[in-house]
């Protein structure tokens, strides 16, 4: 029997593959980066509802109150304006305001200064946060307290209205705390009764023997964290559609903690302006539809702006709403449901009976500020629905749309009802030249510590250490390139301390190499094997020291929040692309100049 002669494994070899898909990943991460290395201009956007503006005019306005820009492109309905200094974006703002039509939208921003072949692949600027660009910060805090009292009041005055259905004397309903109410009965049977009820009715609520004929009933922990969430998922939409007066493409809208929401408002210098706007007010109201004007009634504008025709008096208004969540109906179709209090019941049932079959409009109501300070109100109908029945104090609204509509409808609703005051706990302001120093510092640090790292390892690895160099480099093109193509990356002041921490642990993966390199020639290997057998027994040690590095960076992302998520990102990245450049870029780099070196005594 003939045997198949043994294939013969050859070292350090790299197949054509690996060097294309090396060398494609280095080129499409070089692209990424490089328009962060042109930056960014100060620009102002106008988008018209109909034809825009000829650029030749806007520039002849803007030349008449001296201010000084780069270019102005038009494409479609929209105008992009380009500044010479970014200090002027505030003044070409309102220049533009009041020279455009009142229904266009101007608003500020940054445009890539990258040349425009770069920008037509696809590729962006790094996003950079609030202390490296300047602006405006606020931690605001929603008062829950607020939203278990209202919905406590709804079911006490429930409870009320129940006994008096009954012909329940001697109870009594008092408040214990602000998610709970005390019920005292006259006798047990009256106290069966009212338990029996409030299972049926109020299944979130907790119900408790208070004494021999008393009752405590208080909102359960998940019913309490249910709310909450409901509350500050609300407050997150309707901060970020008021920010959007601001004109501030960039604002940064995140819930922190339990209870809390931090905006963060690159670019803005004047807080004033943006607590106007954050602190405005919103409620909500029930109408009757009008198929034609009449004596009155009165017009308000749809949210495609079509007029409808309402009455004047509300049929309900938002104060006696205490919940609207959306959900799926018995047909399938999405719907959203709404719970009124006792009052607001009463007055649902009694127009309802009357009014089978005719359509009931809800009208969205915000109030805000202008520059002046003067209160200033809007009104649209968002939603049009046919009585189909008799209804009291919980009903639904059909005929909303999709199920994100509904969603979206019941959080508008619940602006109006749920009423959680909102507090600035904290304001910082940035300014945007402390922004550009932070800028200037933080990597006047990344190349000191880079060129000193580049100079370390030159000397005291001579030829290897050139290779480590070199990767070093990649990993950080590949590093700065990676956070610019990742969708929501921000790099703040504490992500530039992650490049520079990256620095070092790129670095160790090549020492830790290179050190296995040595030990194996001084066990008398040769040049070539010694390289083999450092790259894979190094392997082993390098990803374990990553992974709980790795860990730690995750963590940190989870439960931090603004700079520290900043700092774990770069970290994380960093040192993914360390480990990729440490172990495949250097390697293939030392395969193709010392991979076959079967020499003894060469100095590492």
């Amino acid at each position: 029997m003939q045997l198949k002669p043994k294939r013969k494994t050859v070292l350090n070899h790299y197949p054509a593959w690996k060097y294309v898909a090396l060398v494609t990943t280095i080129i499409i991460m070089l692209l990424s980066a490089l328009p962060s290395w042109f930056g960014e201009e100060a620009a102002v956007f106008i988008k018209h509802k109909d034809n825009g503006i000829a650029p030749v005019t806007l520039k002849h306005q803007l030349d008449s109150h001296s201010v000084d820009i780069k270019r102005i492109d038009q494409k479609g309905n929209s105008t992009t304006v380009v500044l010479q200094d970014a200090a002027d974006q505030n003044k070409t703002k309102g220049i533009l305001t009041e020279f455009s039509n009142k229904d266009d939208i101007v608003t500020l921003g940054m445009v890539p200064a990258a040349p425009s072949w770069l920008l037509e692949m696809g590729f962006k600027p790094i996003k950079l946060g609030l202390d490296l660009r300047g602006g405006v910060q606020f931690l605001l805090d929603v008062d829950m307290q607020q939203v278990f009292r209202s919905h406590a009041d709804q079911a006490a005055d429930s409870v009320k209205a129940f006994a008096r259905e009954n012909r329940i004397r001697g109870l009594h309903v008092h408040q214990s705390n602000a998610d709970g109410f005390v019920v005292n009965t006259p006798s047990d049977e009256a106290q069966s009764a009212v338990r029996q009820y409030l299972r049926e009715q109020f299944p979130q609520w907790d119900v408790q023997g208070k004494g021999d004929l008393g009752l405590s009933v208080s909102l359960k922990e998940a019913e309490k964290q249910t709310l909450t969430n409901l509350t500050v998922q609300q407050n997150l939409q309707t901060m970020r559609s008021r920010i959007e007066e601001l004109g501030i493409t960039e604002a940064a809208v995140q819930r922190q903690g339990e209870h809390r929401i931090r905006i963060e408002l690159p670019g803005v210098q004047d807080p004033a302006a943006a607590k106007n706007v954050i602190g405005a007010t919103a409620s909500l109201a029930f109408y009757e539809v009008k198929t034609s004007p009449t004596p009155g009634s009165m017009m308000i504008p749809d949210d495609k702006g079509a007029p409808v025709y309402v009455s004047r008096k509300p049929i309900l208004s938002g104060e006696h709403i205490v919940d609207a969540r959306a959900g799926m109906g018995e047909m399938g179709t999405p719907e959203v449901n709404i719970s009124l209090d006792a009052s607001g019941g009463k007055m649902m049932s009694d127009y309802s009976a009357k009014h089978i079959g005719d359509p009931m409009g809800t009208a969205y109501s915000e109030y805000s500020r202008d520059s002046k300070g003067n209160v200033e109100q809007t009104n649209t109908i968002i939603s049009i629905a046919t009585i189909q029945s008799q209804l009291g104090n919980r009903f639904r609204i059909t005929g909303v749309g999709q199920l994100e509509e509904a969603q979206d409808l019941a959080l508008l609703l619940r602006a109006g009802s749920l009423t959680a005051p909102v507090t600035i706990v904290e304001e910082r302001t940035i300014g945007p030249s402390l922004g550009a120093e932070n800028i200037q510092n933080g990597f006047a640090a990344l190349a000191l510590g880079m060129g000193l790292t580049l100079l370390f390892m030159a000397v005291w690895y001579r030829k290897l250490g050139w290779v480590a160099n070199l990767a070093l480099l990649i990993n950080m093109v590949m590093l700065l390139g990676l956070i610019a193509l990742l969708p929501g990356a921000v790099l703040t002041l504490p992500g530039i301390a992650g490049l520079v921490l990256t620095i070092g642990m790129a670095v160790d993966t090549n020492v830790l190499i290179f050190e296995r390199i040595k030990e194996k020639m001084r066990e008398g290997r040769s040049f070539a094997q010694s390289i083999d057998l450092g790259f894979s027994s190094a392997f082993a040690t390098i990803l374990d020291s990553n992974i709980t590095t790795l860990i730690s960076a995750a963590t940190l992302y989870a439960i931090g929040n603004g700079p520290i998520q900043g700092f774990a990102l770069t970290l994380g990245l960093g040192l993914l692309t360390s480990m990729f450049t440490g172990i495949f870029a250097s390697r293939a780099v030392i395969n193709l100049f010392w991979g076959k070196d079967a020499r003894r005594d060469v100095r590492v």
